[in-house]
């Protein structure tokens, strides 16, 4: 069997659809309809990547919570929204709370698979070719690519899946700038400018908590990101 994929979807006739169609690509697909039976079975074990809606039943924010759950039991475990809320609001609040991505459901099911699929593909990348160099060390930085693990300073930054891969795509060449858009295909997402800005704003935050000095990422106005060691 492939990948484990957790799906939490209320609907039936959407839950039945998109796990038929994860199960044709090889994934082992797990269904939920609601917060409460999920998250008690996540406490028993993790699966590889989970899929959420955000209203679920007649809990409007029922998916915010499993997500903010799921982030206090793993900072990398891939988590993609899954919903029929499009605003730009529920979007960034999703990748406040640690998404990995925010995905609306008038996408087709061949990109939804293609989405999935590469977010995979990223993960097996960066552990198995890179380029021989597992770990990347600059000053107070370590960067662990097999363990998927950011320390600063000797402590470890509790970072996103996403998080980690922008970290690294920018740690790899210090001072050279990546573009919004390189970061997202880096990162595996493919989202607008604010959403960059929020998973930014996360990453800084958290480095601050460790060290309220932290100024590594730079913001280079109209060109993009870059790691100012």
């Amino acid at each position: 069997m492939g990948k484990h994929i957790v799906l939490v979807e209320d609907e039936l006739s959407i839950r039945e659809n998109y796990a038929d169609a994860l199960r044709q690509q090889n994934y082992e697909v797990t269904a939920y309809e609601n917060k409460d039976v999920a998250m008690q079975a996540f406490k028993s074990g993790l699966p590889d990547l989970v899929l959420l809606d955000i209203g679920l039943g007649d809990d409007a924010e029922a998916g915010f919570e499993i997500c903010r759950e799921l982030r206090s039991l793993s900072s990398t475990l891939p988590i993609i929204f899954l919903t029929a809320r499009d605003s730009d609001f529920d979007a960034i609040s999703g990748l406040r709370l640690g998404a990995d991505d925010y995905i609306t459901k008038d996408i087709n099911i061949h990109q939804l698979l293609a989405r999935v699929a590469a977010l995979f593909r990223r993960i097996n990348a960066m552990q198995e070719n890179a380029q021989g160099n597992k770990r990347i060390i600059h000053e107070d930085l370590m960067i662990d690519v097999d363990c998927l693990l950011v320390e600063w300073k000797g402590q470890r930054v509790d970072l996103t899946l996403t998080e980690f891969w922008i970290v690294h795509a920018l740690a790899r060449i210090p001072g050279h700038v990546k573009n919004r858009d390189q970061l997202m295909s880096e990162a595996n997402i493919f989202v607008d400018d604010s959403t960059v800005t929020s998973h930014m704003k996360r990453i800084r935050k958290k480095f601050k908590e460790i060290d309220r000095e932290f100024e590594c990422v730079e913001t280079m106005y109209g060109m993009g990101y870059r790691w100012n060691a």
